[in-house]
């Protein structure tokens, strides 16, 4: 019991199902978030060169590697689980389970080869897909919220959650801290306070610096973030922490690397790619 009440969330976490295809509130929102991402990255490429089209065109290579680096990561993170059944488990992911750092990491690799087939500097996308990314999970947790899949701590707090609907992946009877509804708050800070800096910081810093900047910010409020959710440890901190140091030190690295590369000329002011 809480000392100020608790907030409940009684929602199915699917809304329907045709044949054997199961429609979630967390497949909607993810494909919302993707969305709200494309768009945004295509507002800010546009600047550089690169059209909406070809933002699109990459966001495909970026979404299919993207699901593909967050099984992996999720398998790898759940290996006992997989382990106890039948090997073909790995491939339904209409059951779920997927790693966001796995989805990062994966859609950057899908990028990079994209932006390498086309010849647009990827250091570009990566200033992008700063702000794209934060819009993005904003959007796209609204459905993690919804079905209760990641396991929050207790609390007695006024704003801790209680999922009760029979269908939840909740803890049902339990009041737990809403911790994606805090990541989405991140964002939505990151946003407010990035977004107008953004043509700015674009103008002062060398290319990747940015979207580095963003991305190492981002990990330092998820590693804090994550000490409320009830993920194994590995080595004292949830394996997420360990993925999220990792981006932090890259991001750190990166930085470093690219202020201290010599600029030999200023920017171009456009940029004309292949189709």
């Amino acid at each position: 019991m809480t000392l100020f009440g608790s907030v409940t969330i009684d929602l199915n976490p699917n809304l329907f199902q045709v044949g054997s295809f199961l429609v979630t509130w967390h497949g909607v929102f993810s494909v919302l978030g993707i969305l709200a991402a494309a768009r945004l990255g295509a507002y800010l490429l546009e600047e550089d060169g690169v059209t909406s089209q070809q933002v699109y065109d990459m966001a495909v290579w970026m979404v299919v590697l993207g699901i593909v680096g967050a099984r992996v990561l999720y398998v790898w993170e759940n290996y006992k689980l997989f382990a106890a059944g039948p090997p073909y488990k790995v491939l339904l992911l209409n059951e779920g389970g997927i790693s966001q750092w796995g989805g990062i990491f994966g859609a950057l690799l899908g990028g990079w080869i994209w932006c390498r087939r086309h010849r647009v500097p990827f250091l570009r996308v990566i200033d992008a897909a700063g702000p794209a990314n934060a819009i993005g999970f904003l959007v796209g947790r609204i459905g993690d919220v919804i079905n209760g899949e990641h396991h929050g701590t207790p609390t007695n707090l006024p704003w801790g959650v209680n999922y009760v609907n029979a269908a939840t992946l909740g803890q049902p009877g339990r009041i737990v801290h809403p911790e994606v509804a805090y990541e989405m708050l991140w964002c939505a800070v990151l946003l407010a306070i990035g977004l107008p800096l953004y043509r700015r910081l674009k103008k002062e810093y060398p290319e990747g610096v940015v979207g580095l900047a963003w991305l190492g910010v981002y990990a330092a409020g998820r590693f804090l973030l994550s000490f409320m959710r009830e993920d194994s440890l590995f080595f004292g901190l949830r394996q997420a922490q360990w993925a999220g140091l990792l981006m932090i030190v890259v991001a750190i690295a990166g930085i470093a690397y690219l202020l201290s590369r010599r600029r030999t000329a200023p920017p171009a002011e456009g940029l004309k790619v292949a189709a």
